[in-house]
């Protein structure tokens, strides 16, 4: 199994829903800040984004709510590689709270330059690659 990479946050009170629980956006947002995480750790940080106009683009993404959220809460993101190709990569985020899983994300990406799918340099490729995990149980499910 490949090094897992986490990205701590905590729950801001602006984003308690009318429910008094972490709103739906703000999982995702805090999903977005793990993969930015894992953009910057295998190379495809600021510096690249400027220097070749490339980045990494969202397709798809699935997201599992499994446990509320409550106030101030802190957060751990888990982020590893389930696939990658010479265009494409397929991640996997579990959150969790005080060590409980509460949400998993799984996402789709694309290297993107020029508005087309491209590449990946050979060496974002090799690091994406020491991220690489075992397909999780939920993994590639439709909704059901």
């Amino acid at each position: 199994m490949g090094e897992v990479l986490v990205h701590h946050d905590r729950v801001r009170p602006e984003w308690i829903d009318y429910n008094g629980h972490l709103s739906e956006p703000y999982y995702v947002l805090v999903f977005g800040d793990a993969t930015t995480a894992l953009m910057d750790a295998v190379g495809l940080d600021p510096a690249y984004r400027e220097s070749t106009g490339a980045s990494l683009y969202t397709v798809e993404a699935h997201v599992r709510y499994l446990r509320e959220v409550g106030p101030d809460a802190e957060l751990a993101v888990a982020t590893s590689v389930l696939a990658v190709g010479a265009k494409k990569v397929r991640l996997w985020h579990e959150l969790h709270v005080g060590g409980e899983l509460v949400a998993t994300e799984e996402l789709l990406c694309l290297h993107v330059a020029e508005g087309r799918a491209s590449p990946f340099p050979e060496a974002v490729v090799e690091r994406l690659g020491a991220h690489l995990a075992p397909l999780p149980d939920h993994a590639g499910r439709a909704i059901a």
